[in-house]
């Protein structure tokens, strides 16, 4: 299979399937010298883990990471990052009414077009559990970032029509509510939506927005690298986002130049912007103000009613799927988002470091001898 890794210079592959005996990650490209453990990476690991309320797939998995090597006394020493995390709790079972069957909103039928043979215990390659590689590779990222005065920052805007306006948002409110909303009582509203969802046997999408502060300007390759186009497709690569959008995005369609034009200032030296229509980055480089993206996730397909499809034989069919499952994706994803987000960063902030000689002086240019 190709496409399991993603990046140029800080490169992340991802390997193992839904029920196989492990899932993990190689990151290659991290400098020597960062410190790291497994409390680092655990913390980000325990954000999406199942099992932790009833929006999320009874599946009982402590995710715990182990690192298997690039880290020694404390500190990556510039060699592959190899991270990995047993399965535990598989349910292989669940899946046997629906093996010759295509599961709609899901990838059989495609997996089975391409390959002609598809691991149909929880999707395998396709299944969410794939990104648990995702979040481990993202902890180590922010932790770079960190070190860098760099930020990054995911929650759940909406779920539903549930959707919380930028005047009420309070950060402090993201991790204190089982669905990451920046606000506690439109997590309350969002989680009585899910109830009647839970209800009726269905299930809901919603939107993720991720921020990052204390982003240079200058980073990004102008061309087919550009920094949006590598965060899109970073975020698009998460299985259940349907659509992303970079600051004031599909709106743009409907504004005017006057309107979208972020107008410049300068301040002690320093130039700025008064708005921020364009979300921080401009003819796909950073301009230095926060970076806005939101990723439309959609709803969860493993429903309970009864659904119409075909099977591999292609007789019409219907189908009822069990098992554990999430009623929403969105609240697990949000950490995904987050790290697929500092994972394109720390990538173009390293490939930046050749668009300057003056880089490269201050990194080996030596004094001359004698002095």
């Amino acid at each position: 299979m190709a496409g399991s890794t993603y990046g140029t210079s800080f490169t992340v592959t991802t390997w193992g399937e839904s029920h196989g005996p492990a899932i993990g990650t190689v990151i290659d490209g991290c400098p020597a010298g960062l410190a790291l453990s497994e409390e680092d990476i655990q913390r980000f690991l325990d954000r999406r883990k199942p099992g932790q309320n009833k929006y999320t797939t009874a599946r009982n998995e402590s995710d715990k990471i182990e690192i298997l090597s690039g880290v020694f006394e404390g500190k990556t020493t510039g060699t592959p990052i190899s991270l990995t995390i047993r399965n535990q709790d598989q349910r292989s079972r669940d899946y046997g009414r629906i093996k010759e069957c295509y599961r709609p909103g899901h990838a059989d039928y495609t997996f089975d077009a391409k390959y002609g043979f598809r691991d149909y215990r929880g999707g395998g390659r396709s299944s969410g559990r794939e990104t648990i590689g995702r979040v481990a590779a993202g902890a180590v990222a922010s932790k770079l970032l960190s070190q860098l005065g760099i930020r990054v920052t995911a929650y759940t805007k909406a779920i539903g029509k549930i959707e919380v306006p930028e005047s009420e948002y309070d950060y402090g409110c993201i991790l204190a509510n089982p669905l990451y909303m920046p606000n506690n009582r439109y997590a309350e509203a969002a989680a009585d939506y899910l109830d009647c969802c839970l209800h009726n046997q269905d299930s809901s999408g919603g939107m993720i927005e991720c921020v990052i502060d204390g982003m240079p300007a200058g980073i990004g390759e102008p061309i087919f690298g550009k920094l949006d186009a590598n965060l899109a497709r970073a975020v698009m690569s998460i299985g259940a986002v349907k659509g992303v959008e970079i600051g004031d995005g599909f709106s743009v369609a409907r504004a005017t130049g006057s309107s979208n034009n972020d107008a410049f200032y300068a301040s002690e030296g320093q130039i700025a912007k008064k708005t921020n229509h364009a979300g921080g980055i401009l003819g796909g480089i950073s301009d230095g103000s926060q970076i806005i993206l939101r990723a439309a996730v959609k709803p969860t397909p493993s429903i309970s009613q009864e659904q119409e499809t075909v099977d591999q034989n292609g007789k019409n069919t219907s189908l009822i799927i069990t098992g554990r499952h999430d009623p929403v994706i969105v609240p697990r994803a949000v950490v995904v988002v987050e790290s697929m987000a500092a994972v394109t960063v720390a990538d173009l902030l390293i490939t930046n470091l050749s668009s300057r000689m003056e880089y490269l002086e201050q990194i080996y240019q030596r004094e001359p001898h004698g002095r």
